[in-house]
């Protein structure tokens, strides 16, 4: 496969308007975000497939969009020769969808990439922005809402358990983390293309429209009055049910008024000498105890 010549000064305006977007104000102002390594790369690519279909076809979910609302569209691609070699598919794919690339150097790689070793690919894709109104709605049998969740790590962890649990949408409150960060970008592991994700909404605001629509509220907290998640049963706690579980900040967890929004609390149970769970654990225990009850 015979390559153009490749992009060696990090002083190249496409380079420059790319390295931007690694901070959080040129993200927002450019509406704009990246996303480095291949499998990351490979899924926005497919998103992007799915956009250039005509008309919602069958299978699309509608909040994918269209050609003529491209979220989550590939805008830009950035190969080292290396990588192109080994991942011939990813040329096919630009090339076929009319998508601008460039080959780099390694050198220039590396003020793209926010990782010390990058895989050599860096796509540069139009956000995500969806409407709460469109993902909670009388269908949706299970909704993940971060409450103030500030780790990138945790948040792209949980949206990476949301989708491979099969729920409807992960939700973020205001003061959580920017879900474009590069870490949590990367954390996702390519899940921010599958499952819708809501940013900038207030808690109040996502349990009212829950419990509107018919979900319960369970906030994942081990306060005295929490459920245990292993044994609902005894405590008349149904995770069958349609349900919006509300996870709380890595430190402090759930505030009395977070908790005063939720119907009720459950916790996982901790049998050994733990002193707790790193939330991202906890969050996929519970996000797949209702999965699997309402399976059964």
């Amino acid at each position: 496969m015979k390559l153009p010549d490749a992009i060696s000064s990090p002083n190249s305006k496409r380079v420059k308007n790319a390295v931007k977007l690694l901070k959080r104000h040129s993200r927002k102002t450019m509406g704009q975000f990246l996303v480095e390594g291949p499998q990351a790369v490979r899924e926005a690519l497919e998103r992007h497939v799915e956009l250039d279909l005509p008309g919602q076809s069958p299978g699309v979910p509608d909040w994918v969009g269209s050609v003529a609302d491209p979220q989550g569209a590939v805008v830009e691609l950035f190969i080292t020769e290396e990588a192109a070699e080994a991942h011939p598919e990813f040329v096919t794919t630009v090339k076929t969808c009319d998508i601008h690339w460039n080959i780099i150097t390694p050198e220039v790689l590396t003020e793209l990439s926010a990782t010390v070793n990058s895989q050599g690919v860096v796509a540069v894709c139009e956000r995500l922005d969806v409407e709460l109104t469109s993902v909670i709605d009388t269908e949706a049998q299970l909704i993940v809402v971060l409450s103030q969740v500030r780790d990138p790590g945790n948040a792209g962890t949980i949206i990476r358990l949301a989708d491979a649990a099969g729920a409807d949408a992960v939700v973020l409150t205001a003061s959580s983390v920017d879900i474009y960060n590069d870490k949590t970008v990367r954390s996702t592991a390519g899940s921010l293309f599958h499952v819708p994700v809501v940013t900038g909404v207030g808690l109040a605001e996502v349990t009212e429209l829950a419990r509107a629509r018919g979900l319960q509220v369970l906030a994942a907290d081990a306060n005295e009055r929490a459920h245990d998640v292993h044994h609902p049963w005894d405590t008349g706690l149904d995770l069958s049910a349609r349900t919006t579980w509300v996870f709380g900040n890595e430190a402090w967890g759930m505030s009395e008024k977070g908790l005063e929004l939720c119907d009720s609390s459950a916790a996982v149970p901790i049998y050994g000498r733990a002193e707790s769970l790193n939330l991202a654990t906890a969050a996929g225990v519970c996000i797949y105890e209702s999965a699997r009850n309402q399976r059964m």
